[in-house]
């Protein structure tokens, strides 16, 4: 079911009349309220953020689960990894968000983000909550420059291998009005869903409404507008199914 979400952006958040400078960065970065939230955020970054080497790592595996919603146990964190409303952000065990990541739970009635067991967020990677949920199974592996959004809720499968360069984007814009610019419409988003074992090529883009079963494989530069069934293989621009795997994991 497809919602619709009018979402402030950030320029009008950060310029908002009748509000402190530091209410405002609050609702953009912080996501709380209040002096304490704030200076607690503010040291753990300007302590661990950029540091680097083994002393870099070793802060921010002490200092980042302070702001956390929830962390376990041996969880990296990169240099110059970004989190904003962390307080709704909840990692798992064993996991490793590398170098100049974008964790962003954003948002005023949504979870945020969910990171199970075992999973990697390669290097540049954002993940971006526009008052959506954002949830990777255990397992899950990331790749490099990858944009993962959500303006309502994405989910990606367990063992799931998201290549470098893709982009899910769990939301779209309202253009229905042609008088009026597609900014000033709002969003709507009825989310994506990725299953259990698939495979995303690099440069794969999953568009908003679209469900992909598990084990499917979408190749590289693929566009995908329509859902993919569970073990199917789809490529192209648009994407269509060009053939199907059999129960061994073969195509």
């Amino acid at each position: 079911m497809t919602e619709t979400h009018g979402i402030p952006r950030a320029q009008d958040q950060l310029f908002a009349p009748r509000q402190s400078a530091r209410d405002k960065f609050a609702a953009l970065v912080v996501g709380q309220p209040g002096w304490g939230p704030l200076l607690k955020y503010e040291l753990v970054q300007q302590l661990s953020q950029h540091v680097a080497g083994a002393m870099g790592f070793a802060l921010r595996k002490v200092m980042f689960p302070w702001l956390l919603g929830a962390c376990g146990r041996n969880v990296l964190f990169g240099q110059n990894v970004v989190l904003r409303h962390p307080h709704k952000i909840r990692i798992g065990d064993n996991v490793v968000v590398d170098d100049n990541c974008l964790l962003d739970a954003k948002g005023d009635t949504n979870e945020g983000i969910t990171i199970g067991s075992g999973v990697f967020v390669g290097r540049n990677s954002i993940l971006s909550c526009k008052n959506g949920d954002i949830r990777l199974a255990d397992g899950a592996n990331v790749g490099f420059n990858c944009e993962i959004f959500s303006a309502s809720r994405v989910a990606i499968g367990r063992d799931t291998l998201v290549a470098a360069y893709c982009y899910v984007i769990g939301g779209d814009h309202d253009f229905s009005d042609p008088t009026q610019p597609v900014l000033a419409q709002g969003r709507r988003s009825a989310g994506v869903t990725i299953g259990d074992g698939v495979w995303l090529g690099a440069g794969a883009k999953i568009l908003d409404g679209v469900s992909i079963g598990d084990r499917a494989i979408v190749g590289a530069g693929a566009v995908v507008r329509e859902s993919v069934a569970e073990a199917a293989i789809a490529a192209g621009v648009p994407a269509r199914i060009i053939g199907q795997r059999d129960a061994a994991g073969r195509s």
